[in-house]
């Protein structure tokens, strides 16, 4: 009887191992671009997820392009998945990222209102500038920062949006400081241009 009792599993260490099976198949069938399977870890984690972004500062405005780009990095990176951690601890480091870049991505878009509002307000074509919501906004610096050069968004990000000064930002890009202001004069230009058009990048 003791040797019995011994050898039994607790019924909790066999949910928890079903539940690590059950896991591990439904990322075998993902990995193998199983349409369904995706659709059942998405299903799965979308409600962790929003709840672990909110925790993290994430706006509720921006809550659905969080979870979107939490989970093209799921799609990205799940061959990386080891099995170490869990499934959903390892979504929720994804997560940790992406609320990084989802402040990251307010702090640059409440920027460039500012940006429009001082140098664009006396242009009559900008209309939406000074009144411009922060979902516009930040759809326009996604789309500013694709038309920057490397170097000019660089020095953008650190001179703008971290508050550094210029022979710093030269410092951290490698460049003279007298390069820190070209690049940050054509980047403003750039970023002029993009919101004028409303977010689009001339081709």
């Amino acid at each position: 009887m003791l040797a019995i009792a011994a050898c039994s599993q607790h019924p909790a260490q066999e949910g928890t191992e079903g539940a690590h099976l059950a896991e591990r198949s439904l990322v075998q069938r993902c990995l193998v671009r199983d349409a369904d399977a995706w659709r059942a870890l998405h299903q799965t984690y979308l409600p962790a997820v929003k709840g672990f972004l909110c925790q993290l500062g994430v706006e509720a405005a921006d809550l659905d392009d969080a979870c979107q780009e939490v989970f093209v990095r799921v799609h990205r990176y799940l061959p990386a998945f080891r099995g170490e951690a869990t499934l959903k601890t390892w979504i929720s480091r994804l997560c940790v990222t992406e609320a990084r870049y989802a402040r990251r991505r307010v702090r640059v878009a409440d920027t460039v209102r500012q940006l429009v509002r001082h140098e664009l307000a006396a242009a009559p074509s900008v209309s939406s500038g000074p009144g411009m919501s922060p979902q516009a906004a930040r759809r326009n610096v996604a789309a500013a920062l694709t038309a920057l050069e490397k170097n000019e968004r660089l020095v953008f990000i650190l001179f703008e949006m971290e508050g550094l000064s210029g022979n710093q930002v030269a410092a951290r890009a490698g460049c003279a400081v007298s390069r820190v202001w070209q690049h940050l004069h054509r980047a403003r230009r750039k970023f002029r241009t993009v919101v004028e058009d409303g977010g689009r990048v001339a081709g």
